[in-house]
């Protein structure tokens, strides 16, 4: 059992019998610092002092319990005598007043363990009864106002990153505005790839609050503005207001204030009011609309709102989505407006507005949205017009739309049974998508791992695998346009979870083995490799001929690259 730790070395002659008081247990003096050994602290005398005020603040000291066993004897003790106390009076309080708690508590555990007793269950005892006095004297004000401290003196001394996760920042506005500011560099610095991994611990620390939601957003808003690295940190305000959102907190009236919105009273009403529902409507969509063609329409970015365009994919892409047909028109011509149109500005002044492309987005968001949400059509039909989705897809909001549109069609649970052909058309829709915009990539892979990873129950065990087999196909596809490292960390990840039906992963390693040649960069090498050299892999994957891609493979990596094992 550990011992109860007292404060001090023992320095009194007569303590009690048998306290446990070992020199290694607490250490020399030294290892106490400059408070054991007379260095300045900030409890030194000073010469201002009187000697008598420190006289009695020392004697207090003295006189409380077990002082003697407080870290701070030494530096109080040197204060004393500097003051000209007197030895009598300090060697008569430390003796009254010491009980020797710890020592007591160290000598009833060794009598517990020599009756019998597992040291185990005595350590327990012990931890228990103090865990219950903690309790019991707990001060939430002293403790406050210790972590408080200690938050700014990290922050003081350059710690920011150390305090990121510590809800105690957010409660200081100096603290919070340099963790902020340090963990927003982490995150522009660590560009897109870390983005994932940096973004949730700064959206939370955003998001902890209302106050600390407004200054990080305030703070943002102002740097979104400069020409360097403004468009990054809009996305980032983006991804922590998506955070709030999915948390299930309306910040639409803060997003709204930090915008252009504030000069446009009617449009910011129908915004907030759509937003706050989260559904559009006619009303507020006619409003909008009438302002958007108008001779001299408000800032494009009052309506380049994410969760706004979020709404208007379930309105236009989602199947099964009524939408009034009266009103339809309004809401593809606002959509396209904020995909499309281009406003040139000088001096805070709009001298341009581009609307080259309205009428073409336009026409596309409708074509499409007549055949995503026509439940009359079915694949068979689909085919019929894929040449027609293909040249709509080229519009980026087009494809974003059919992105969605093909998740919540797909994610049906008697989609896959229902199929017959080998590669579903909604899913070679997604190989298009992949082709036309690499911006999508990550919201197409995530899809793809989505379905890979989901069960599908209604169908037997072979076509369970050809359906796997047919989304890593759509996973190569993505990787041949250039999301490699994404695709390969997910397959080597599934290979270390062993988690996933080995004859999955030779055939997505044969697969890639057929697109690729050299050169190869060092980073996809040092992902693929080991696949490669996994015993499961290595060796099992025949070809016909003499050619063998794997050995080849192998050998031009360990004849080019230095591997780090």
């Amino acid at each position: 059992m550990r011992r109860v730790r007292a404060r001090s070395r023992e320095r009194m002659a007569g303590a009690a019998p048998g306290a446990i008081m070992e020199e290694d247990y607490f250490g020399s003096a030294a290892e106490w610092g400059d408070e054991a050994d007379g260095g300045q602290q900030e409890d030194d005398y000073g010469e201002g002092e009187d000697d008598a005020e420190v006289q009695q603040e020392c004697l207090h000291k003295f006189s409380t319990r077990d002082y003697i066993m407080e870290p701070s004897i030494f530096n109080t003790l040197k204060r004393y005598f500097q003051a000209g106390g007197s030895p009598e009076n300090v060697i008569q309080l430390l003796s009254e007043n010491y009980t020797a708690v710890a020592q007591t508590v160290n000598l009833l555990a060794e009598w517990l363990i020599q009756t019998g007793v597992e040291p185990v269950q005595v350590q327990e005892t012990v931890e228990n009864h103090l865990k219950s006095l903690l309790i019991k004297h707990f001060d939430p004000r002293k403790a406050d106002s210790i972590f408080t401290e200690e938050g700014e003196l990290i922050s003081d001394a350059g710690y920011q990153g150390e305090i990121t996760s510590v809800s105690t920042a957010c409660q200081q506005l100096e603290v919070f505005s340099r963790v902020l500011r340090t963990s927003l560099a982490t995150i522009l610095d660590g560009g897109e790839e870390n983005l994932e991994k940096n973004l949730p611990e700064f959206a939370k620390m955003a998001c902890h609050g209302e106050h600390t939601y407004l200054f990080a957003q305030a703070m943002m808003s102002v740097l979104a503005q400069e020409e360097q690295g403004g468009s990054a940190v809009r996305r980032i305000a983006q991804e922590v207001q998506r955070f709030a959102q999915e948390k299930g907190h309306d910040a639409s009236q803060i997003t709204l204030a930090l915008g252009t919105a504030a000069s446009y009273p009617r449009a910011c009403q129908a915004l907030g009011a759509m937003l706050s529902k989260g559904a559009l409507n006619p009303a507020d969509i006619t409003v909008l609309f009438k302002m958007f063609t108008s001779m001299d329409p408000p800032p494009v970015e009052l309506i380049r709102v994410p969760a706004f365009l979020d709404l208007f994919m379930q309105s236009l892409f989602k199947p099964g989505a009524r939408i009034n047909q009266d009103h339809k028109h309004k809401y593809i011509h606002i959509l396209a407006y904020a995909a499309s149109v281009v406003e040139t500005w000088k001096k805070n002044k709009r001298v341009g507005i581009n609307k080259d492309e309205l009428k073409s987005t336009s026409k596309a968001v409708e074509t499409v949205h007549n055949l995503c949400c026509n439940e009359n059509k079915g694949a068979s039909e689909l085919v019929a017009e894929l040449s027609t989705l293909y040249q709509c897809i080229r519009f980026p909001v087009v494809a974003m739309g059919v992105l969605k549109w093909v998740d919540w069609t797909v994610s049906e649970p008697r989609y896959f049974q229902l199929q017959t052909d080998h590669t579903p058309v909604h899913l070679a829709l997604l190989d298009e998508i992949s082709t036309c915009h690499q911006l999508l990539h990550p919201q197409v892979l995530q899809l793809l791992v989505k379905l890979f990873e989901t069960e599908h129950s209604q169908l037997d065990v072979m076509e369970q695998l050809e359906l796997k087999k047919t989304l890593l196909d759509r996973m190569v596809h993505l990787l041949s346009r250039g999301y490699v490292l994404p695709v390969v960390s997910y397959i080597r990840k599934c290979l270390e979870k062993l988690d996933t039906d080995i004859s999955l992963i030779r055939y997505f390693v044969t697969e890639v083995l057929d697109v690729i040649a050299p050169p190869y960069t060092s980073d996809f090498v040092q992902l693929f490799l080991p696949i490669l050299e996994n015993d499961s892999i290595a060796g099992t994957i025949k070809t016909e001929g003499e050619h063998d891609p794997v050995t080849e493979f192998i050998a031009h990596c360990k004849s080019n690259f230095i591997l780090v094992n």
